[in-house]
């Protein structure tokens, strides 16, 4: 039987990662069982908000709340709440095992999935659709769903397995023809600045598969969510999230070809969800440039949606230099410090060379570890 002594049930909960074993065994060595008693650090030393969690006592409780309509279970567990001011939503998550690569950090993907699943809390948590990603009453009379044109992701520090990521987001509006979303991402546990983001969708009929413009219905549905002045997670003139892509033309440096998607790649709308699209440019990156560098930021125009039965082609070439030169050695691309390359990417139709994707990398060397 498992003695706690010094510790309050929060304390408890937290155990692993705040607790310290007397005398402990190493890893895998066995020995006959005995109580065992945990003493705990307190978590005002620790500086770490308790973890929520329901305790057997709390179910009936719980389920009281759940039924009432009040509020489900994943609201009530999930870390995450609204600014007091509604406009923005924060959340914390941590990093699964399985979530990270082998520089045994959170992968790039991994991070864009995460950008994906606050955002949609945060429409949760505001009343919106939970069968569409953050669809409005009017959005789901009339069929219409939102689609991505276009992301950006700057990647400063990557989290590690266990790493609690604080993300804050808001949306806010994106001329007649769409919305825009933008994120911050912080180490939970330092404060330290580790990420940014912002993105743009524009809204499409589930049906004809035809873009259309937001309505004004839909966009007053929007608006009284959204900050009354611009709020931009890229603040700064000239920034790469502003960059125009140039289209990659053949031939290409690096390719992977026939990448064709899985049944798992699709999504709720219905075509490839578009953090696959992620891993199919970083495809055709050149094996030396993942080996010895990480990437810093990428951004994304998707000119075309990606269904089941399409085959895809993922061509990468590093970037021109001043637009007009390119290097035959990768070390020397993107600018005159080779540690950080750029790459142009390009994905595409197999069949018939129609664009779906083109993209823009920029990496930097590995730290020491």
């Amino acid at each position: 039987m498992l003695k706690l002594s010094s510790c309050n049930v929060t304390d408890q909960i937290q155990a692993s990662v705040q607790c310290r074993f007397p005398g402990s065994p190493g890893p895998f060595a066995f020995r006959r069982r005995s109580p065992v008693s945990v003493s705990c650090s307190p978590l005002s030393r620790l500086k770490l908000t308790p973890v929520q969690a329901v305790l057997p006592s709390q179910q009936k409780e719980v389920a009281e709340v759940v039924k009432s309509g009040s509020g489900s279970l994943a609201d009530l567990l999930r870390l995450g709440s609204l600014a007091e001011d509604g406009l923005s939503y924060n959340e914390k998550y941590i990093v699964r095992c399985y979530e990270v690569g082998i520089n045994k950090t959170a992968t790039i993907e991994t991070l864009a999935n995460l950008l994906q699943e606050i955002g949609s809390n945060h429409a949760q948590s505001l009343g919106f659709s939970t069968d569409g990603f953050a669809t409005t009453p009017t959005m789901r009379k009339m069929h219409l769903i939102w689609v991505t044109a276009r992301m950006h992701i700057e990647i400063y520090k990557y989290p590690a397995w266990s790493d609690v990521v604080e993300i804050e987001t808001w949306c806010q509006s994106e001329g007649r023809i769409g919305t825009r979303r933008d994120w911050i991402l912080k180490d939970a546990t330092t404060g330290e600045l580790i990420g940014r983001a912002t993105g743009k969708w524009v809204m499409m009929n589930q049906d004809t598969r035809r873009l259309q413009k937001v309505s004004d219905d839909v966009r007053e549905e929007h608006l009284i969510f959204c900050p009354r002045e611009p709020r931009l997670a890229f603040p700064e003139k000239n920034n790469r999230s502003l960059k125009k892509i140039i289209k990659l033309e053949d031939p290409a440096q690096y390719s992977r070809l026939g990448l064709t998607p899985r049944r798992a790649d699709l999504d709720m709308n219905h075509h490839v969800n578009y953090v696959t699209y992620i891993g199919w440019v970083l495809e055709s990156m050149p094996q030396e440039i993942i080996d010895t560098h990480e990437l810093q930021s990428i951004t994304l125009d998707y000119r075309r949606e990606c269904l089941q039965d399409d085959v895809v082609d993922s061509l990468t070439s590093p970037e021109p230099i001043d637009g007009t030169e390119t290097v035959s050695e990768h070390n020397g691309t993107a600018r005159e410090d080779a540690d950080c390359p750029k790459f142009l990417h390009l994905l595409r139709v197999s069949c018939d060379g129609q664009e779906i994707n083109r993209g823009r990398t920029e990496w930097r060397k590995k730290p020491a570890r």
